[in-house]
């Protein structure tokens, strides 16, 4: 599974977002970390909802994830990805 996190430096919700999805260890996926600063697309859809989480579906499409709340344990990151393999 290929993951895309949305995020920018200094953001620590997606600091947090990226510190879980370092600890996952049920569910193996590949993960990209798009910078919305450096694209003005990016940042213009995403500068107001930072972290995003997103899964590529089997035809390379973008599928956004719930939001994943901060205060969540890792455990239900997991399961809200298993969902998604």
């Amino acid at each position: 599974m290929k993951l895309i996190l949305y995020s920018k430096q200094g953001c620590c919700l997606c600091e947090g977002l990226l510190t879980k999805l370092q600890a996952v260890k049920k569910v193996v996926f590949e993960l990209e970390i798009r910078d919305i600063t450096t694209s003005s697309d990016w940042f213009d859809r995403y500068q107001y909802e930072i972290p995003v989480l997103c899964v590529l579906n089997d035809r390379q499409q973008e599928q956004e994830l719930p939001r994943f709340p901060p205060r969540s344990p890792v455990t239900k990151l997991e399961e809200l990805l298993q969902r998604y393999q």
